[in-house]
């Protein structure tokens, strides 16, 4: 992890290509970059002054120790900044420029050049290096952003407690979009593309220490070191929980990854079973990682696979009866029973018609009150491991308060919870409210199902490694959180020190 600090929290940052041309990938650099909390010098040769900032010739002439270089130049221009770096005693570089690795021989060629001027560096000079074919970190909470599209078009995420580590620029900021429109929020964005210093073992140590990061998603298409990495999950997620995407299943799909970033992708059987062994969670494509990054980072595990469901739409309870429990298609879990003094409870608080029976249907004739009610029946069955909340807004008598009550009973209830909405603007609206406020909440009852999986699956892995549940009121804290006994194989967490 050495160095690794001056990409996320520079104090100073030099825009190398600097332009002021507002098209160019150095303008948007440098804007976004004056932005942040870091001290900022643009250099360019051929201007003077760029946003209002004086503009340096070159990284010798800038007045200050330099903390992180972005080098907003062409492939072999990036050859000669990087040594023009290491002269300066620059800590980290960030090269954005593609045309290296991934695009054959020549490119190679620059790599190696880059691989050498670093290995000669002085002793205590070295910098670290991103990339190249990188857009660089994102960090919300500091307002640090390096990733060179256009936000008026990809919105960036708001802060949050998930670290995102990607291999593929393009692909993260699609990510990255998708998770904005829904209100999840990341700790950091870093892209690794062709891993040529920096890479995702070095990555998930840091993120494993980081403690604004809760949840580690990882878009990988091949590994630096597949044993390291194993090595490295195997001591962090019995701590901290990490979803990794990999790409390049099938035979065209590693071809492509070859093609993409010039890596071998794997056997992907292998990579399988070694994932599932260390307790990492696969997802299978972007909407999946995302989904279980949050039902893993906000949600607690599962103590048991015992399911209650709560409804407005028997239909709907129907329907996640099957997704929960089918062997064909189901996420393997069951419906819990609901005891018979719970339901006389449930009888004597709701409208006559509703059903108290698994799922549970408050009918459309529910209301907040009713769905505080319930809520507050199921956290106190004993039978009862998880709630799924199906968060409706249709019934005349329920209105936007709702969401405040499931986010209270989320985080003060004792059981694990997972919400879902369907619907248009009222829906979405709720379930953004309560997605901001870290609860695993999903637009679909497989999307909700599935991550209710993982929950179980997670508390499962937790128990094969000695790590018991423990109840909010017995720490310092209101979630569920793993006992403070450190399992054998356990990470050595706390600092905030990545050094």
């Amino acid at each position: 992890m050495r160095g690794l600090d001056a990409f996320f929290a520079p104090r100073t940052v030099a825009v190398v290509g600097a332009s002021r041309d507002p098209t160019k990938i150095g303008h948007l650099v440098l804007q976004y970059l004056l932005e942040s909390e870091a001290r900022v010098f643009p250099v360019n040769p051929s201007a003077s002054e760029i946003l209002g900032q004086p503009c340096y010739p070159d990284l010798a002439s800038i007045p200050a120790e330099v903390d992180l270089a972005v080098l907003a130049v062409p492939a072999p221009a990036t050859v000669t900044m990087v040594r023009e770096c290491v002269k300066k005693g620059v800590r980290a570089i960030i090269a954005q420029a593609s045309g290296f690795g991934e695009t054959g021989e020549e490119g190679r060629r620059l790599e190696r050049e880059i691989k050498e001027i670093l290995a000669a560096a002085p002793g205590g000079r070295r910098p670290r290096l991103l990339g190249p074919n990188t857009l660089g970190v994102y960090v919300p909470a500091r307002r640090l952003d390096t990733t060179f599209t256009v936000r008026e078009r990809s919105p960036r995420p708001g802060p949050g407690d998930i670290a995102f580590i990607s291999q593929s620029g393009a692909t993260a900021v699609c990510i990255m979009e998708a998770a904005a429109s829904m209100g999840v929020g990341l700790s950091a964005f870093v892209g690794i593309g062709n891993k040529l210093d920096v890479d995702e073992n070095e990555l998930l140590d840091y993120f494993a220490a980081d403690p604004s990061t809760r949840a580690i998603a990882m878009y990988l298409e091949s590994f630096s070191d597949g044993r390291g990495f194993l090595e490295r999950c195997r001591r962090i997620t019995p701590r901290k929980p990490v979803v990794v995407l990999k790409a390049g299943r099938s035979a065209s799909g590693a071809k492509a990854a070859a093609l993409h970033t010039g890596s071998l992708a794997g056997s992907d059987r292998v990579v399988e079973g070694a994932l599932r062994q260390v307790g990492a969670c696969r997802a299978y494509d972007e909407e999946e990682l995302v989904d279980l990054a949050r039902a893993l980072g906000h949600g607690r595990p599962l103590a048991g696979k015992r399911v209650a469901v709560l409804t407005t739409a028997g239909g709907l309870g129907v329907i996640l009866t099957d997704l929960l429990e089918s062997p064909d298609r189901g996420a393997g879990l069951e419906l819990a029973t609901i005891s018979e003094q719970g339901k006389a409870r449930l009888r004597s608080l709701l409208v006559p018609f509703a059903s108290v029976h698994n799922p549970i249907d408050l009918t459309a004739n529910a209301s907040n009150e009713h769905y505080a009610a319930s809520l507050e029946v199921l956290e106190a069955e004993e039978g009862v491991d998880a709630i799924l909340c199906v968060m409706q807004f249709q019934s005349p008598y329920v209105d936007d308060r709702l969401a405040r009550t499931i986010v209270d009973w989320f985080h003060c209830g004792p059981k694990p919870m997972v919400v879902v909405s369907i619907g248009g603007e009222l829906s979405q609206r709720g379930l953004r409210q309560v997605v901001e406020a870290r609860v695993p909440a999903y637009p679909s009852l497989w999307r909700a199902a599935r991550a209710l999986a993982a929950l179980y699956e997670r508390g499962r892995y937790l128990a094969r490694c000695g790590i018991e549940l423990v109840r909010p009121e017995e720490t310092a804290g209101r979630e569920y959180v793993a006992a403070t006994t450190t399992p054998a194989t356990g990470p050595n967490h706390g600092g905030s020190d990545h050094e």
